[in-house]
């Protein structure tokens, strides 16, 4: 069988090669067809900078073909086609003639698609771990409680220790990060869940178990921040929301899951049966490191080690055509570009091996391979686009970082989504959904039950994010969600409210440990059963509040309570005709949690820095995710406790908090729907930030360097 080949020897254009054609530049480049190996019969091809597109053809001297002759065409995908199927897909691929007809086909977008598929599905198994820790623990605490008989605080400390863990690694995240690349430090991140998971399913004390979940923690909190920059590094710009936003659905599949395995365990093991719960998030730890043994690294990061010839082979495995990824390369050094340095922007050719070839400047000059590739691209030497990782310190580096006036103000809109996101209460809905519901009269296994099942309405709330967060935008998605939220949050507050005045009045008191209790936001006078199963050995029959335990009043039934032994004994809890409320409120709320406020603040998170800062930047946001999390799971238990806020008052708090982050983003968060990564930084530039920038290093940004784009074998270099 012959084939058809095409020629990739372009040439550097001439000025006069240019042409402009209804406002978009247009530029022709020249190639000679290579099925002779000479260039006897060239034949120009349009690239449009507009299109960010290049279309290539064969040239042949010999038209005719016969039945098994086969002619490739290469048409590129058009970046901002929607895509379509489950994944998407963009335009483009390769047209396939052979004698006697002709017939359509994308093979390599659809090698493309399950790449990214399979790449997506692997990394997102983060995110799974991430869920299924924070559901895990709401079941788990009950035996748990029982197994090394916990005290409130030991309890907290126990859920509070992942999440200390999780703050520290998730700010070391960021120079592992940057120093190894996304893969290596997702792999290790694997290896060390997987040990956690073992040391506490063989806990055989406190102090085992707390050790135990602060190793956890440090593979979480490092896998929690690594696995959104990778999907969004790798991901089509056109399907990047959704991708990212498929790794906060597995959080929630992960969530949903430790509910199931959590009710399962408890009704056949309830005495061991949370070594296994703890123990099961071993499997997908090891499927993901497993996994990633096999995934090509982050193209940003080899970009970022200097390493372009690295990622432009990966970025043709990941992309629908050379042209494709050839372009994105160029945006990826483009944004690279100093704004400290005046000169032409220069890179060099790759021949897709990650060797160096020709090196085109902007004058259109070409300097041999064989020469020394030059210390800088347009004023950004090969340190910077090393982004300081080998010889810059932490601090230096974060200095670096907030005196970036862009990346200041993205670091500010996305630490404070990540801030709004945890103190609008929802890890006191996931960590301690079983207690709600307790609280509201459910007995033990029906709210470890309810608690697996309301998990679901996240996993159901995020599915509807996958599928609106590029058809609506995640600026619209948040604001809509955070809204939900707030409305969900100020009705389960009332449900608890109501919980309290529709219980039985207290009509007699015995004893007056049974009579008040401190109070800071109420009277604590016991007024209701709600409020005399609240104090520590008492309890409530027949309109009286007396002191008793779990098996009934202290005294004799039939002498303390007025209606005799028929009357009901509440130690725990009251009959509450309003339990069902706080169930609804409660599934409202992580609906509404699901649809955009439980994935995207990590979407957006993963694509709003620049390269050179992002790594650090979303080590920043995560570690804020961590401590706000951390605030609110170690002081849920006392501050909805009568002493403080009362249940009520601490939801009433937290949807106060999401009014008022509501009110902040509705000015502060713009639209990131359908841009290249490259392009959000602009979304953060103010035309006084070069001012700022010549202020600060004492030094003129001159003109823009001119643009390269890189192609196989050469490179192309266009006026901007």
């Amino acid at each position: 069988m012959s084939f058809l080949k095409k020629s990739a020897n372009f040439q550097p254009l001439s000025q006069s090669e240019e042409d402009v054609n209804d406002g978009n530049h247009h530029t022709t480049v020249t190639t000679a067809g290579a099925d002779n190996g000479n260039n006897d019969h060239p034949e120009r091809q349009p690239y449009s900078d507009h299109n960010r597109a290049i279309s290539f053809e064969s040239n042949d001297t010999n038209n005719g073909m016969s039945d098994n002759d086969v002619e490739i065409t290469e048409y590129p995908a058009r970046l901002g086609t929607r895509p379509g199927g489950i994944f998407g897909r963009c335009a483009g691929g390769s047209s396939i003639r052979r004698g006697g007809g002709t017939t359509t086909t994308t093979l390599r977008g659809q090698q493309v698609q399950h790449t990214m598929r399979l790449m997506v599905g692997i990394s997102a198994i983060g995110g799974f771990l991430f869920g299924y820790d924070t559901g895990v623990i709401s079941g788990a605490m009950l035996p748990i409680q029982r197994a090394f008989d916990l005290t409130p605080g030991q309890e907290e400390i126990v859920v509070s220790s992942t999440i200390l863990a999780a703050f520290v690694s998730s700010l070391a995240g960021g120079t592992l990060n940057n120093m190894y690349g996304r893969r290596l430090t997702i792999l290790f991140a694997a290896s060390v869940f997987t040990t956690g998971s073992f040391v506490l399913a063989l806990a055989m004390d406190y102090v085992t178990l707390v050790v135990g979940r602060i190793i956890v923690g440090v593979g979480i909190g490092i896998a929690s921040l690594t696995t959104p920059i990778y999907i969004a590094e790798v991901a089509l710009p056109e399907m990047r929301g959704k991708l990212v936003t498929i790794n906060g659905f597995l959080i929630t599949v992960g969530q949903f899951t430790a509910g199931m395995i959590d009710g399962v365990f408890d009704k056949y093991l309830p005495e061991s049966g949370w070594r296994w719960m703890l123990g099961l998030a071993a499997v997908p730890s090891m499927i993901m490191f497993h996994g990633f043994l096999m995934l090509p690294e982050s193209p940003r990061w080899l970009v970022m080690a200097n390493k372009q010839g690295e990622a432009l082979d990966v970025l043709r495995t990941i992309r629908e055509s050379d042209a494709e990824a050839n372009n994105e390369l160029t945006e990826i050094l483009d944004s690279c570009r100093s704004s400290e340095d005046d000169g032409d922007f220069t890179t060099t050719n790759t021949n897709g091996d990650g060797g160096v070839g020709d090196v085109v400047v902007g004058d259109g000059s070409i300097r041999d391979e064989t020469q020394s590739v030059p210390s800088s691209y347009g004023g950004i030497d090969n340190d910077r686009l090393n982004f300081q990782s080998s010889q810059d310190g932490f601090f230096t580096r974060v200095r670096n970082m907030v005196s970036d006036p862009g990346t200041r103000r993205a670091l500010t809109l996305g630490c404070g989504l990540m801030a709004v996101q945890q103190l609008s209460g929802i890890n006191t809905v996931m960590y301690y959904a079983a207690s709600i519901y307790e609280m509201s009269g459910f007995d033990e296994i029906t709210s470890i039950w309810l608690s697996g099942f309301t998990a679901l309405a996240q996993v159901i709330g995020i599915g509807i994010s996958i599928y609106l967060v590029e058809r609506k935008g995640r600026r619209c998605l948040v604001l809509s969600s955070l809204s939900a939220v707030t409305i969900c949050l100020f009705g389960l507050g009332g449900s608890f409210y109501l919980s309290r005045i529709a219980s039985e009045p207290v009509t007699s008191i015995r004893g007056n440990a049974c009579a008040s209790q401190k109070a800071l936001v109420w009277s604590g006078i016991t007024s209701y059963c709600y409020d005399c199963t609240l104090i520590e050995g008492c309890g409530f029959c027949g309109g009286v509040c007396t002191p008793g335990n779990e098996s009934g009043p202290t005294l004799s039934k039939d002498v303390v309570c007025p209606a005799g032994a028929s009357s009901t004994w509440s130690y725990d809890n009251c009959t509450n005709p309003y339990g069902s409320y706080a169930v609804v409120f409660m599934v409202g709320y992580l609906l509404a949690f699901g649809i955009g406020m439980g994935a995207l603040p990590w979407t957006i998170n993963s694509e709003i820095y620049p390269l050179k800062h992002r790594s650090l930047a979303v080590s920043f946001s995560t570690a804020v995710c961590w401590i706000c999390n951390l605030l609110v799971s170690a002081t849920f238990l006392s501050i909805s406790s009568p002493r403080f806020l009362t249940s009520y008052g601490a939801f009433w708090m937290y949807g106060l908090i999401a009014l008022l982050g509501w009110l902040w983003l509705y000015v502060a968060l713009p639209e990131t729907k359908g841009l290249h990564l490259e392009e959000i930084e602009q979304l953060f530039l103010r035309p006084e930030d070069n001012r700022v920038v010549q202020a600060q290093h004492g030094t003129s940004t001159g003109t823009l360097p001119k643009m390269t784009q890189v192609v196989p074998n050469s490179t192309l270099s266009l006026d901007s």
